[in-house]
C-alpha cells in the first residue's frame, strides 16, 4: 500500500484530483495536464503540509494547552522548535470513503478522544469536480458526544506557480487586516493593512514580499471571498465561504525540500491559538453540526 493509503481520483472534464486516505487531504489536482495544486508522490508524506485538513483546530496552539468548561488540557507538542501543537488531530488519521463515484468522493474521519482531547468529533470533507467550474470542497463536522468541544478547521492546499518565480507571481487577496505574530508565530495583535506591503486587496506582484501570515477582515461578494494566485501563464482562483473568517497565506521557495516554489492560500474558521484566545472559536454541542465549503476554479 502506498505511504499515503488508499488513492481516490475523480475526473470532470479536463480537471483531474487524487485525494489520500491517510489525512484525507488533496494529493494532486490538474487541469489540462497542468498542476493546479503542487502534487507529491503517493509513498510520500505530504511536504509542508500540502492539501491537508486541518482538524479540530488550524495552526497553532502554544504549548498545545488550552482551558475549555473550566478544565485545563494539554495535547502533544507536534512543532517542535516553537513548543506547538499545529494543525489538529487529523492530518495522519486514516479517512474511510463513505460515497464514491466518477466525479466525487466524500471521506469521513472520527478524531478519537485522547488525553488532551476527550471530545467525539466526526468528520467528513467532500471533494467534487466541475468541468466548468472545478474544485468544490464541503467539510462538515458533528458532534457525537456528551459535551460541548472546541473545533476549528481549515484546509493547506499549495498553488503551483508553473516554473514561474515567485517574484513574478500575483496575489490578490480580500483581506483588511493582518494578524502581527510573536517568535512562536503566534497571535499578538491586528494590524489593518493600509499603506503596508501586506495590501493586497488589489492584485499585485510579490516581488520580495515573502509571507507566512493570517488575514482577516475578508471582503465578501454574495455571500463567498476569492483569492487569486496568477503565474502569467495561468493560475488559480480560491474562493470560500463565510464560515472561514481567516487566511493564512505562505510562500515558500522550496517546497519538499526541492525546487519547487509555491503558493499556500489556507481557509480558516480561526486563526493560530483560538483554543485559547476565543477568536473565531466554534463551540459544538451535542448533537451540533458545523459546515464549510470552498474551492478552487483553476484560471
Amino acid at each position: 500500500m502506498a505511504l499515503t493509503g488508499k488513492q481516490f481520483t475523480i475526473t470532470a472534464g479536463e480537471h483531474e484530483v487524487t485525494a489520500v486516505e491517510v489525512g484525507g487531504g488533496l494529493r494532486r489536482y490538474t487541469h489540462a495536464g497542468v498542476d493546479v495544486l503542487v502534487p507529491y508522490a503517493e509513498d510520500e508524506l505530504p511536504p509542508n503540509g500540502a492539501g491537508a485538513v486541518l482538524m479540530p483546530w488550524p495552526n497553532r496552539l502554544a504549548g498545545g494547552r488550552y482551558v475549555f468548561g473550566a478544565q485545563a488540557y494539554q495535547v502533544p507538542i507536534t512543532e517542535v522548535a516553537r513548543g506547538n501543537a499545529i494543525h489538529g488531530l487529523a492530518r495522519w488519521a486514516r479517512w474511510s470513503p463513505v460515497a464514491v463515484d466518477a466525479a466525487a468522493v466524500t471521506l469521513a474521519c472520527d478524531i478519537p478522544p485522547q488525553t488532551g482531547w476527550p471530545f467525539e468529533i466526526r468528520a467528513e470533507v467532500t471533494y467534487a469536480l466541475h468541468p466548468d467550474h472545478g474544485l468544490a470542497v464541503t467539510a462538515v463536522a458533528r458532534n457525537h458526544g456528551a459535551t460541548p468541544a472546541p473545533f476549528g478547521a481549515g484546509f493547506h492546499p499549495y498553488f503551483s506557480v508553473r516554473g514561474n518565480k515567485l517574484d513574478d507571481v500575483t496575489l490578490q487577496v480580500p483581506a483588511g487586516q493582518r494578524l502581527v505574530t510573536d517568535e512562536a508565530q503566534l497571535p499578538v495583535g491586528v494590524q489593518p493593512v493600509g499603506k503596508t506591503p501586506y495590501d493586497l486587496r488589489r492584485a499585485r506582484r510579490l516581488k520580495t514580499l515573502r509571507l507566512d501570515d493570517a488575514f482577516t477582515d475578508l471582503s465578501t461578494v454574495d455571500g463567498r471571498g476569492t483569492v487569486e494566485v496568477g503565474t502569467g501563464s495561468g493560475g488559480a482562483r480560491i474562493w470560500f465561504d463565510e464560515t472561514f473568517r481567516y487566511l493564512q497565506v505562505f510562500t515558500i521557495e522550496h517546497m519538499g525540500g526541492g525546487d519547487v516554489p509555491a503558493v499556500a492560500v489556507e481557509p480558516m474558521t480561526c486563526p493560530a491559538n483560538a483554543f485559547n484566545s476565543g477568536a473565531g472559536l466554534i463551540v459544538l454541542d451535542p448533537g451540533g453540526t458545523w459546515t464549510g465549503t470552498w474551492g478552487i476554479v483553476p484560471l
